[in-house]
């Protein structure tokens, strides 16, 4: 998948299509709750990796550089051996926070209810 340009065939101009394909992808508000969580000014890729531990490497490292690119987290590289590469979140993500936490609030409580609507479709099937 090219992650670098996502944009509506009908609708290449709206910007909520376009803001959404890449910000609700599968992995990007986990990675953005986990760096959050962390409690910490930056995170390393390898706590980032042990705090998810079902993304692969290959999808971890697309995700960050999806979401550098798009100006949610910042990557620093320090020049050691291993080398040491440190995530942290923007300005602009901690602003976002407050929704996806609502968001978070809101999915924990109405969690049961939606697996429950899920299960009484199954049945029905």
């Amino acid at each position: 998948m090219d992650r670098t340009t996502i944009e509506d065939a009908v609708f290449p101009d709206c910007p909520i299509r376009n803001i959404l394909a890449r910000l609700c992808d599968k992995w990007s508000l986990l990675v953005i709750y986990t760096l959050d969580k962390a409690g910490k000014e930056t995170v390393r890729f390898k706590e980032l990796q042990r705090e998810i531990p079902d993304i692969s490497q290959k999808m971890l490292t697309v995700t960050l550089r999806t979401l550098e690119d798009d100006g949610y987290v910042t990557r620093t590289v320090y020049p050691e051996v291993p080398p040491r590469v440190e995530y942290a979140l923007t300005d602009r993500t901690r602003s976002l926070l407050p929704h996806i936490n609502a968001l978070i609030e809101w999915a924990l409580e109405n969690k049961d209810a939606i697996i429950k609507d899920r299960k009484k479709r199954t049945d029905r099937n």
